[in-house]
This record gives C-alpha cells, structure tokens and sequence, in this order.
C-alpha cells in the first residue's frame, strides 16, 4: 500500500527525557483509531539539534517541522494534517520578531545556515536499521580503500584534506595516521575517544546515537592506513544510549561481515570492542586514556614517547575521537579537494558545536570553519533571548577561554580562536549576557578542572585549588587587588609546568576573564559590588518604599521570615535575616523590589 507520509521522530537523549517515548505510543494508537497505521512509517532518528524544542518530529513529503509534542498532540496531526491536509499551526515554531509560523525544516535559520558532514546522518536515519545507513552510501567508502586504494594513497588523501583532530589539539590527522604506518610494532591498535567531557558539550554522544555507522567505518579505513587489527571506542558510563546504540551497530556490522575476519573478501581483518569509562575528565586526555582501557587507573605520563608510537600495550597507537573518524568516510567519498574547500587556509571542513547558554535556539550545530561568532550566535543560534545584550562566549570547554562582545566577528578556526587566549576544544560553546558575573564563570570552570584533576603532578592538584580559594575570596567581597597579580602568576606556572593538557589549559578561562573583563574583578575588590549583580555575596535586595503597593505578597512568601511590615504598611526587608534567594524579587507583581 502507498505510504501516506514518513514521519521522522527525533529519538535522541534530550528529545527521550522530553516525552517521545510517551509522545510516539499515542500518535501509534491514533493511527489506528484513523485506521491508517499502515500508511503511515515513523522512524525514530537520532538528534535534529534542536534539543530546546523536543520533542521533534518531521513529516515527509513536505517537511513538515513539529515541536514541544504532548501525547494530547497526537490526534491533531493524524486528523488535521494527516487526513484533511491541514498544518497544526501551534506546534510550528515560529519566528520572534516577525512573528510568523516556519512550517518547514527547510525554512529554520538553525538547519539553513548549517553544513552538515559529520552529522550527515543524524537526524535522518534510524540508527539502529545498518540499511539506513547503506542506503546513504554508508560502507561505501571502506569499499573504495579496501579495492581501489592503497594504505598509503588513504593517507594521503586525508592529508590532503587538511582535517585536523576534532577533539581539541587540532593535530592534523594524516600526519597523525602517517606516523602511526611508519610506526615500528607487529600490533597496531586504534582507538575512538568518546570520553566526551566537558560541561555542556554533548557532540560526540549526538553522533553515536543518531549515526554509530559512520565511526565505525571511519575507524574501519583508519585501521586499514596503519595496519591495525584490533580497535577500541572508549565511552563513559553516563552515555547509556550512546552505548546501546553502538553494541548494536557493532553487531550489525559483524552479521553483514563488515567487521571481522576478511572483511568483504579481502585480505583486510579488524574488530572493535568497547571500553566503558568512569566518567574522569582526565580520560578524556590520550595517555589516561590509555591506561583506563589497561585496566590502570586514567592518569596521564609525560610524552615523549608519543601513542603512535608506544600506545596501548606500547604498542603503535592512533587515537582520534569520535566527530574525527564521523568525517572520514565523506573524505573517501567526495574527495580531499571537496572537503579542503570548506573552511579557511588552515582549517579545513567543518566543526560540530554544542551550542548552549544564554541564546534562543540551543543545542547541536555543524558550520564550516571560518563562521563568525556572530553568524554562529544570531544567524543559527537566533540571538540572545528577551532581547538582552550578549557579553561573552565561553568556547572550548573548561580548558577554553571567554571572548567578549567586541571579538564577535572573529572567524572560528583553530588560528584565530588560539589567539585571543581560547581553544577550539572539542566544540562546547556556550553564550553569556549580561547577567553572568564573568568572575564567577572563571570561578565554575576552574572548580570544574580543581576537581577533575587527577592530582598527578602538583601545579594542577595544588595551583588551581589555590586559584580557586582566590576566586572564592573575590566572589565574597573578600578581595584585595594583589590578588589579581597572584592569580595570573599561579595561571602561567601552572600552563607552564603541568603534566597533562587538562592541567595546562586549566587557567584559561582566569586568564581571559583577567584580560577582558578585569574591571569587574576590580569592582569586586575595590567597590564591593558585583557588577551584573550575580554574586551573592555582593548583593543585597530592598523594597522601594515610595513605590510599595502594601500588597503583602512578598511577606506572605518569603522562606524564611525575614520581610516585617513598616509603621506606615509598607514592607522592609531585615538584611540580616535575608538568605538573598530573591523570591521577592521575582514574585512583586509592581517590580518595586530592587537587586543592588
């Protein structure tokens, strides 16, 4: 029987906490109440991207973008849109200043404005169905090494392309392959780093749920450049999904004989297995890596010898993450000139962001390199919500720095990002207004990193807790200006003499908040206030006595008792008393409150 429509139901993990589950058992139940379940094939996908909005779905032939679905949805798309033809209008999203309904996926800024390689299948196809994948060219390209190409012309295409890790050293990884095949060892291995850990970042848990075919295939033609037999993903135990999906994939490639043994009837044999972290952000560095899937503790060593040349089992090593080998089969496919095309001189393709924060549309991105933190900002992401005004973006994960409003124009690629003190990292971006206390983002990140650290070598276990106890100092009104030069002399020791990149990178986000936003740690030690009134400490709230409406609502819901009605009616607040929760503050219908 013809089909009546496709529907594409995003099943990634934000859209699942969200309500699909609930969300596709009613729109079922519907479609055969309608009597059209037949007609009708719904796919669950992987993440769309617009993890705000879930849950989402599209329905094909005409694309037709649905958001926030309730279970109560369901009988108005099967009636009005799937049997009478009529787009339900209040599921649509709509656009906030021209304030007109996008019908389309086509027609959202967020899709139109991506380029999408490493996603090219998320969203799209059902992850767990390997003909999905096939149907899309997947295996395509293993076929074309195993057949057409050498080890040696494979990376040299890669070379060719210029695609530089995507896990954040940005290291070219042709090169990173080509040392690994010269690399002397009767056992190579390869690895997926999947110990995908910075705050916010969600790129590589995206891909392997919505897509875990096309890593894969591209550890499959990594394995057969270096002459590699065995490969690892390792994956933290906080991506359960991710993980299901993956095992699944594996055996899927095993059962259609793309894993193994003589793989497609050639001499070519390789097989993946998955190691499970703990969740350490120091694993996420290659050399803890490595001693995790040992079955040591994840602790990093000093380098050289470098893993491609003594890895696991000081054994020939090249690890790549997993938006990296996403990339590869496409390589293969289209050609390194094709790929090459995109981006700037010396960053090539494309980069896949988690975008988050303080903007209108979050979730998950793919833009050539050379976008502008602007176009990324409001072009895609669609500007700063409630009209306020963007401060900063934290970019690169708690390794990363903070660029402020007047570097919005900056190109994103590796160069340009390094030289105002930040880092690509592996995608985390997260937007700030001016609300955020830029102090006090310094102070979360870096207690982030002070506790993540492995404690290894003492700059990193000692340098930033006693970073983090100035920044402590300072959030409370403690501060003294000599602390400032204190904390930048501890930032540079500790990026100088750490052992590992999470110990050198650790200080960025003081050292960039320091350069760019030094007069709000300023007003936080000479004035006692916090400019973007964030800091607890620093603020206080009291009611405007002119202006007080004696309604008592702000008596009747303070927590803790500490609002007393004056000898005229009107309401004070006792500071000593107040816990500064800002209840008041927020529940004043006449907004005679004030934050100071």
């Amino acid at each position: 029987m013809p089909e009546r429509a496709h529907i594409l139901i995003c099943a990634g993990a934000a859209c699942i906490s969200a309500g699909e589950e609930s969300f596709k058992s009613a729109l079922e139940k519907e479609l055969k109440e309608a009597k059209i379940y037949e007609e009708v094939k719904i796919i669950e996908t992987g993440c769309f991207g617009t993890c705000d909005l879930g849950p989402v779905m599209v329905i094909y032939p005409e694309g037709i973008f649905y958001i926030r679905l309730k279970p109560q949805d369901a009988r108005d798309i099967v009636n009005e849109h799937l049997l009478k033809g009529r787009v339900v209008e209040r599921l649509l999203v709509r656009e906030p200043e021209l304030k007109i309904f996008l019908p389309t996926i086509n027609e959202l800024p967020f899709f139109k404005n991506q380029v999408r390689i490493a996603l090219r299948n998320v969203g799209f196809i059902d992850p767990l169905n390997i003909e999905e994948y096939i149907a899309r060219e997947g295996y395509s390209a293993l076929g074309k090494v195993l057949t057409e190409m050498t080890p040696e012309e494979v990376i040299e295409e890669v070379k060719k392309s210029g695609l530089r890790g995507r896990g954040g050293a940005g290291f070219p990884t042709g090169i990173k392959w080509e040392l690994g095949r010269k690399a002397k060892g009767d056992e190579k291995y390869i690895i997926c780093n999947a110990d995908e850990g910075d705050p916010g970042a969600f790129m590589d848990r995206s891909i392997l749920e919505g897509d875990p075919h096309s890593v894969i295939e591209g550890m499959l033609i990594g394995a057969y450049a270096i002459g590699a037999k065995k490969g690892f993903v390792y994956i933290r135990a906080e991506y359960p999904l991710a993980i299901k999906r993956l095992t699944y994939a594996l055996e899927q490639a095993k059962s259609y004989g793309l894993l193994g043994e003589n793989i497609l009837g050639t001499n070519f044999s390789f097989d993946i297995e998955i190691r499970i972290g703990a969740g350490a952000f120091v694993c996420g560095e290659e050399t803890a890596l490595i001693a995790s899937v040992e079955g040591k503790r994840g602790m990093p060593r000093p380098r050289p010898p470098f893993p491609v040349n003594s890895g696991l089992w000081n054994k020939p090593t090249v690890i790549n993450n997993v938006e990296t080998w996403a990339n590869i089969p496409e390589i293969i496919l289209k050609g390194a000139d094709w790929f090459s095309s995109l981006g700037t001189e010396k960053s090539k393709g494309t980069k896949v962001f988690a975008l988050a924060g303080k903007i209108n549309m979050t979730g998950l991105i793919e833009v050539p390199m050379g976008i502008t933190l602007r176009e990324i900002v409001y072009d895609i992401g669609g500007g700063i919500p409630e009209g306020r005004k963007f401060k900063a973006v934290q970019i690169g994960g708690p390794a990363g720095g903070c660029i402020p409003a007047e570097y919005l124009d900056t190109p994103v690629d590796y160069e340009s990002i390094t030289s105002l003190g930040a880092i690509m990292g592996s995608g985390g971006l997260i937007v700030m207004d001016e609300d955020n206390c830029m102090v006090d983002v310094a102070k979360f990140f870096l207690s982030f990193t002070q506790d993540e650290s492995c404690g290894k070598c003492v700059p990193c276990r000692v340098g930033t807790k006693r970073m983090l106890e100035i920044l402590d100092k300072i959030t409370k009104g403690d501060g003294e200006i000599r602390d400032l030069e204190e904390l930048e002399d501890l930032a540079n020791v500790i990026k100088n003499t750490s052992l590992c990149g999470l110990g050198k990178g650790a200080p960025n986000p003081v050292l960039t908040t320091l350069k760019y936003f030094r007069d709000e740690y300023i007003a936080h030690i000479k004035d006692k206030k916090c400019p973007a009134k964030s800091c607890i400490a620093l603020i206080h709230y009291e009611v405007i006595r002119e202006k007080c409406r004696k309604c008592s609502i702000c008596f009747k819901n303070c927590p803790v008792g500490a609002i007393f009605k004056d000898y005229d009616g009107t309401y004070v607040i006792n500071q000593e008393k107040c816990t500064k929760c800002g209840i008041c503050f927020q529940i004043c219908p006449f907004k005679v409150i004030k934050k100071e």
